[in-house]
């Protein structure tokens, strides 16, 4: 079992140590300069009954997102085509649920994932708590992946989320990860938790049955009208660290370097990337929050020496 001593002990190594550890891990079980580039789109929006402090689409606050219905499967197929033409790899599909129901929507999202699949991309889908048939049925249409972040430590949780409880997200973990779909599961930084709470969720997933093969890293948007609209931005240094840590603790897991970059400077992204982020989110919105545009993002990897892709090289 791994430990928080263990974790401490390498975030707070000297930063050009810890950076050093992490490119080691990073090339010795990674491709250097693999960096996937994935497309997030929001399929159902708002009116979630969770009370997540963090969330524009919860049904409790007063934000400026609007609730709108279930996407059709032809306006996904065709958002997804789009979106491999423009270079993703992997085409994720998020819904404002606390859980989905069994029924007519359910079905339409079976059908999303046969035909993201069908274009030769990964599929990842975010839609709450699941039960074991309903993972089970996402494997038949050939999920690649499920997204269910822990957020935050357990001891931490109950200050961001009351209407879920952690063990409740442990639980959809083990179904997915029992149907033989991978895990993509990480953190949202920059709510008040304390280092050691981002180091204490790295802890969780590290000892669960099955490792996530995808730990996305969110800093926190905040959105007016949430509880947690006043947060301050995170440290850029202890995103750093807690990029390269996360690298050394999952070497064969993508890092995704997701919400917030719009936030962050270039040269802060680079740190991030050479810390062991291997992934982006690319288009203008994540889900509801902005993302920078494409140009930016290919001007960044150009400036870096990495492969852009033809339609986003201008």
């Amino acid at each position: 079992m791994k430990t928080l001593a263990e974790f401490q002990d390498v975030y707070h190594q000297a930063l050009p140590e810890l950076m050093f550890q992490a490119a080691e891990v990073h090339r010795a079980n990674r491709i250097p300069g693999d960096v996937q580039r994935c497309a997030l789109l929001s399929i159902k929006t708002g009116g979630c009954p969770e009370d997540c402090g963090y969330c524009s689409q919860s049904a409790r606050y007063k934000t400026p997102v609007e609730r709108e219905p279930l996407l059709s499967v032809e306006e996904v197929k065709v958002r997804a085509r789009e979106a491999l033409d423009r270079g993703a790899t992997r085409f994720c599909m998020g819904a404002a649920w606390r859980s989905p129901k069994d029924g007519p929507e359910f079905d339409s999202v079976i059908e999303m994932v046969r035909e993201v699949r069908s274009l030769g991309m990964e599929a990842c889908v975010t839609l709450g708590m699941l039960s074991a048939d309903q993972a089970r049925r996402l494997k038949e249409a050939d999920l690649t992946a499920y997204n269910h972040n822990l957020d935050t430590s357990r001891r931490y949780y109950p200050e961001i989320i009351t209407t879920r409880t952690y063990d409740d997200r442990l639980e959809t973990l083990r179904h997915v990860a029992k149907a033989g779909i991978s895990v993509c599961c990480g953190a949202i930084v920059g709510m008040g938790e304390t280092e050691d709470d981002r180091l204490m969720l790295l802890v969780e997933l590290a000892n669960l049955d099955t490792p996530p093969e995808s730990v996305p890293i969110n800093c926190l948007m905040p959105v007016q009208g949430t509880p947690l609209q006043m947060a301050p931005p995170v440290d850029s240094i202890e995103l750093v660290r807690l990029i390269a840590t996360a690298r050394i603790a999952f070497p064969n897991a993508r890092v995704r370097l997701s919400a917030g970059r719009d936030r962050m400077s270039r040269e802060l992204q680079i740190l991030c990337f050479l810390a062991g982020a291997d992934s982006v989110f690319f288009g203008e919105k994540l889900l509801t929050a902005g993302n920078p545009d494409e140009d930016a993002d290919a001007a960044m990897f150009r400036s870096m020496g990495l492969p852009v892709p033809t339609s986003c090289s201008a």
